[in-house]
């Protein structure tokens, strides 16, 4: 990026600032019995949803988040676990001075069933929550070609364990050695990640191990690049990365460590030493347990406020809702905030704010020293009862990979983070 695009990117950002999106509800709730918030999910949406719940209601609500593990682990960065500038502890939070500072009930269980008749949520061990609105922040699920071991074959799509795995079958790697990814259907979660990974993996086997006889070989379902497309073609270019767009995944052998596919009308089997399969993806269990999806594979919600179509008094924010906003973590911290104002507004009495605006930045990293970065506004459409890009702001990004926007990347990140978990 220019100089002189620093300085526009830089008053951009302010005017999506991470904590301003909605107007703050300053009164607090005037009840008989105070009301009780349980929030399911504790990553980007769940935990700033509940933070925020408690920020602007204060005592007048209590707020329980159930989430069945004890440390979160931020997908953002996560890629660059895999080329050693990351680990996955260091982008691991844990909710102790969380829900101490904000008075938060933490609740390390996973629900296994909703009852919305008695407004009730049941843990899997028995245990029966009563809710007066119900926040389900679950993330996403996935859809396989057929079943084998993704212990194998990893994902690394949910950060952690996974991304691990992947990283120690890519540092098994020996010169000559393949790599092939697969990028799922649109939609899905984090639309750059899967391109960034490319990089990062093609960079790292290249210029840090090494290799001139590994290719990394991406096979997209998707027509061609959906987002940063001339960014990423250059990337592409500049790695040797082989993509291949139009195909889609018909089996996985874990055994053989191969990929069917088809493209163009024909099928192709291929094997390496590294099959990370990115699946196709749809709204977590919880959400299809509960009847709340549609066909669609996600879950209908009401814009105004995340509330279910299907049901009543549930709210379903970031991955597994249904909406033409993309599906990562910034945007997720951006509509936990909508939902917790609408809430707060409902529970007095009042209407949900009528024009609220999300929005989402991401920075991707190319290699160990560059990143690009995207960003765009979401303005409510009465007409459509739904999210639209801003008039003002049409997906601005930057022209090029650069070494500022690597640097812009931790602060960005580090911002989010604090937002979100702190």
């Amino acid at each position: 990026m220019t100089k002189n695009n620093k300085i526009s990117r830089r008053d951009f950002l302010k005017f999506i600032g991470i904590s301003s999106v909605i107007s703050i509800l300053p009164t607090n709730i005037k009840a008989g019995t105070i009301p009780h918030i349980v929030v399911v999910g504790a990553g980007f949406a769940g935990a700033t949803c509940a933070k925020y719940l408690k920020l602007w209601g204060g005592n007048s609500i209590d707020v329980t988040i159930i989430e069945p593990n004890t440390t979160y682990v931020s997908p953002i960065l996560s890629n660059l676990v895999l080329n050693g500038q990351k680990t996955t502890a260091s982008l691991s939070f844990t909710f102790g001075a969380y829900s101490n500072k904000y008075k938060i009930n933490m609740i390390y269980k996973k629900v296994t069933s909703i009852d919305n008749t008695n407004n009730q949520v049941t843990l899997d061990d028995g245990t029966n929550i009563t809710y007066t609105k119900l926040v389900l922040a679950p993330g996403i699920d996935f859809i396989k070609t057929n079943v084998y071991d993704d212990t194998k074959v990893p994902h690394a799509w949910i950060a952690g364990e996974q991304t691990n795995i992947l990283k120690t079958q890519i540092d098994s790697m020996v010169d000559g050695d393949d790599f092939i990814m697969t990028i799922p259907s649109a939609p899905y979660r984090c639309p750059p990640g899967p391109y960034e990974r490319a990089c990062v993996v093609a960079d790292y086997l290249k210029n840090v191990k090494g290799f001139t006889n590994s290719t990394v070989t991406v096979l997209d379902a998707n027509s061609k690049i959906i987002v940063e497309e001339t960014n990423f073609t250059n990337a592409f270019n500049t790695h040797g990365v082989i993509y291949k767009p139009n195909c889609n995944v018909t089996n996985i052998n874990d055994t053989t460590n191969s990929i069917t596919y088809t493209q163009n009308g024909g099928s192709t089997t291929l094997s390496a030493k590294v099959l990370n399969v990115i699946p196709n993806q749809k709204a977590a269990k919880i959400i299809f347990d509960a009847g709340l999806n549609d066909i669609s594979n996600f879950a209908p919600v009401n814009l105004l406020s995340y509330e279910s179509t299907i049901k009543s008094n549930i709210h379903i924010i970031g991955d597994s809702h249904l909406s033409s906003q993309p599906k990562a973590g910034h945007i997720g911290n951006s509509e936990a905030k909508v939902c917790a104002d609408a809430i707060l507004r409902i529970l007095k009495g009042s209407s949900p704010y009528s024009s609220p605006i999300t929005n989402s930045a991401c920075y991707s990293p190319t290699s160990r020293t560059q990143a690009s970065w995207l960003s765009a506004v979401y303005k409510y459409d009465t007409a459509s009862s739904s999210m639209i890009l801003a008039d003002t702001v049409k997906y601005p990004a930057s022209s090029s990979s650069s070494t500022y926007n690597y640097s812009e990347m931790f602060k960005w990140s580090g911002n989010l983070f604090s937002d979100t978990f702190s």
